[in-house]
């Protein structure tokens, strides 16, 4: 078979896929790759063995399928080998410790691949060198691994999953001893262990290992009971939840988290949500939407809202398929379904845990010490609250891995962590998770509106109230779909270069650039010596121009999907509440930006679906 190869014309596409053939063990990944050499396929093999997945601080996230720029059992076999001789070079106490591993519930028939079966090869490499692994017996929310890596004291987390993403894709995502999601330089060393660990290891087939060997247990009842244990220290209204007449609807969107908001809720002792029979249980089809994402608003929301308007419920929640993340949306007496943006919930949840937390502080003095944290393309609403109050407000890099590590920098130096937020609908409410955890947020969300219903009022009222408190924050985000990297650099390049060498835009459609930062080359001209604080990477793209109205604009591409995505936001001091005026001019600066900087037509970018 393997002399059948050379016949590409390209040498290092026939030595990756002479290679996969001698290493791949799966039938399916395996009949398939010979079927296409047998074919003579060569762009179909070009398009599986051209790019080894890279392996970043998110892990891996591509569609399963067969080949190295695939998720499937060989790539998870090298890819927890290397991560594996990573460990080891780092924890001489890794056996006695241990790692973790998690998973959703997707599957690809074709290639034989599900989370399931990749989180057990897993397990079977790391048991295969002494090192003991918690392998959960089913599907878990992904908040559940950080949870468990920090209640345990474990080395690490792994979490097959692919979390919001199409139906055909998976991802392997990493937790460091901290709890939290890896950050450099781990994603590089253990990149490095990968490309040297590909030959698969003497028992790194053999799945009777994981199912067989006393080195492997399953956490899943203590996990259960001691985190939902944990999220009850944010429960501040027991007895308004218990007689609370407030009526949700949750929806899991076909993924994990059906079983775990319910016990969320009991865990408040709040009335369970109606579930959306069609959406609640996992279902690796995702069967009744386009997109698995409730971050894509009302479209993921319509069996919700059907479902709500029939029960007389007034609040959906839903979660994303891992769980990890969280949409709201309520209906007003007389209105329609508002979908909260990220944002809003963001200033929701701040204002709340603050709030919850002053009431049971017995020192005021003790404001100095308590953190809040959010993304720097994430509305600045709760910088204005921590001005106000006099709490900390810091804001990271995109990505809840940098939120999470500097939260355990904070809490290991005393200081309280209330609350931090990303616009990707993504909320950290507990410290006992640093990460994301749609689960913890659902119940938190629940107790806010049953509590605010007392006073009369609900989530849209007291929104307007913190803006009127704090200053109107109004935001817009979008993206465009770009799959061409040479239009993404020159678009980017473009603005660099603006009107010479390393210069950049002065104005956009009439408005005026007061400040850019850009945390690729890592210049800010904001600072004294012209260098952005925040780290920079040279990896992705990141542009942020502040505008003299008060207006800012992030440019950035997504680290997981084909995106080149926008975040605007225009804040106004209290007392300005000319809400409508406010939103005129945040439109009119988005379409400056889209026409001047992105210039679609052009770029040939495709909009955001509707």
């Amino acid at each position: 078979m393997e002399n059948d190869i050379a016949t590409t014309g390209d040498i290092d596409l026939d030595h990756a896929v002479k290679q996969w053939l001698r290493f791949d063990k799966n039938p399916k990944t395996l009949a398939a790759v010979r079927g296409l050499v047998k074919e003579g396929a060569v762009e179909e093999l070009q398009r599986c063995f051209a790019a080894r997945m890279e392996f970043g601080t998110a892990g891996l996230r591509a569609a399963m399928g067969p080949g190295v720029s695939c998720m499937n059992d060989l790539t998870i076999i090298q890819t927890t080998q290397g991560f594996c001789s990573y460990l080891e070079q780092c924890f001489p106490d890794l056996k006695e410790r241990g790692v973790v591993i998690g998973f959703d519930a997707r599957s690809h028939p074709p290639s034989g691949g599900s989370s399931k079966r990749f989180a057990s090869l897993a397990a079977t490499v790391l048991v295969s060198r002494g090192v003991p692994v918690y392998l959960f017996c089913d599907i878990t929310p992904t908040p559940f691994v950080p949870f468990t890596v920090s209640h345990l004291g474990l080395c690490a987390g792994i979490m097959v999953t692919a979390s919001h993403n199409p139906k055909q894709d998976n991802g392997y995502k990493v937790y460091w001893e901290n709890g939290a999601q890896i950050i450099p330089p781990h994603d590089k060393g253990i990149a490095s262990a990968i490309e040297e660990n590909l030959e698969p290891w003497l028992e790194s087939w053999d799945e009777q290992l994981a199912q067989q060997s006393p080195l492997v247990k399953d956490p899943y009842q203590d996990i259960n009971r001691e985190y939902f244990k944990a999220i009850q220290s944010l429960c501040f209204h027991r007895d308004i939840n218990k007689s609370s007449e407030v009526k949700f609807v949750h929806t899991s969107v076909h993924g994990v988290g059906h079983a775990f908001v319910q016990s969320a809720f009991q865990a408040f002792d709040l009335h369970p949500p109606y579930a959306v029979p069609e959406q609640k249980d996992p279902d690796p089809e995702f069967p009744t939407v386009k997109y698995p994402n409730p971050e894509e608003g009302e479209g993921v929301l319509t069996l919700s809202f059907a479902l709500a308007d029939k029960e007389g419920a007034t609040v959906v929640l839903a979660n994303d398929p891992d769980a990890d993340r969280l949409a709201v949306a309520e209906k007003p007496k007389d209105g329609r379904w508002r979908v909260f943006s990220g944002n809003e919930l963001g200033a929701l949840l701040g204002w709340w845990l603050f709030r919850c937390w002053r009431q049971k502080a017995p020192e005021p003095a003790e404001v100095k010490d308590v953190y809040m944290l959010a993304s720097t393309v994430s509305s600045k609403i709760l910088r204005a609250i921590a001005l106000k109050e006099g709490f900390h407000f810091e804001e990271t890099l995109t990505g809840f891995k940098w939120m999470g590590n500097r939260a355990k920098q904070l809490l290991d130096q005393g200081k309280t962590v209330l609350f931090a937020f990303e616009e990707a609908i993504g909320y950290m409410c507990c410290p006992a998770v640093l990460d994301k955890d749609g689960v913890s947020a659902a119940a938190i969300a629940a107790e806010l509106t049953s509590y605010l219903a007392t006073k009369g009022s609900t989530l849209s009222q007291q929104l307007k109230a913190i803006y009127d408190e704090y200053g109107y924050h109004i935001t817009k985000n979008s993206y465009f779909i770009c799959h061409d990297q040479d239009t993404i650099r020159q678009l980017f390049d473009r603005l660099r270069n603006f009107s010479g060498e390393n210069t950049y835009p002065k104005e956009c459609g009439g408005f005026t650039v007061s400040t850019v930062r850009d945390l690729t080359t890592g210049y800010d001209s904001n600072q004294a010596d012209k260098k952005a604080v925040l780290p920079t990477s040279k990896s992705s793209q990141m542009i942020t121009f502040t505008f003299s109205n008060g207006g800012v604009a992030t440019m950035r591409t997504s680290g997981t999907e084909p995106k080149i995505k926008y975040y605007t936001e225009l804040c106004a001091a209290p007392g300005n509440s000319d809400v409508n005026q406010l939103k005129t001019e945040l439109d009119d600066l988005v379409d400056a930006i889209v026409e001047n900087f992105f210039e679609p037509k052009k770029n040939n970018l495709k909009p955001r679906p509707e």
